[in-house]
């Protein structure tokens, strides 16, 4: 091979190679930065049509009711916790700082955070819907997916 092209090959090699690194970095940094959406069924249960469970550590974002008198603030700090719960299962919310002025107990949330053991999620932020009528469409047909299954386990189907 005469030097020309042996040059040629280096140089084009060299470029696949930084350009892979390159995908390669970018893709990482993009799984490392994604929240994907559960339910307080979905993080006990799995997903219905996987069955994957959230691993301990991975940051996600959980939807769903506040139960009604499970809220507890901590005195002394900004630290809250509360149950959020669908149509079968309960998740308890871990959250440190102030509470958006919509959030209350029985209204829809959504929380942004890490799975942390027993189902317990650590909280980031968390969002409370903008009036009495809206629930977030995720929120809406995981709750109505639960709710059907619900129903159709007692009809006996």
């Amino acid at each position: 091979m005469n030097p020309r092209r042996k040059k040629r090959l280096t140089i084009i090699s060299i470029i696949f190679v930084g350009f892979a690194a390159v995908v390669g970095l970018v893709l990482y940094s993009l799984s490392q930065n994604i929240n994907l959406f559960y339910t307080p069924h979905e993080i006990v249960g799995g997903k219905d049509d996987t069955g994957q469970k959230p691993v301990v550590g991975q940051r996600l974002r959980i939807g769903g009711m506040v139960k009604e008198g499970s809220v507890v603030k901590n005195s002394e700090n900004l630290k809250v916790s509360f149950v959020v719960f669908d149509a079968t299962h309960e998740v308890t919310v871990q959250y440190e700082g102030l509470l958006p002025d919509l959030f209350r107990e029985g209204q829809g949330i959504v929380a942004n955070g890490v799975l942390a053991e027993g189902n317990v999620v650590v909280a980031t932020e968390v969002l409370a819907k903008h009036d009495e009528n809206y629930v977030a469409p995720e929120i809406a047909d995981a709750m109505k997916k639960q709710h059907e299954k619900a129903e159709k386990a007692k009809a006996g189907y």
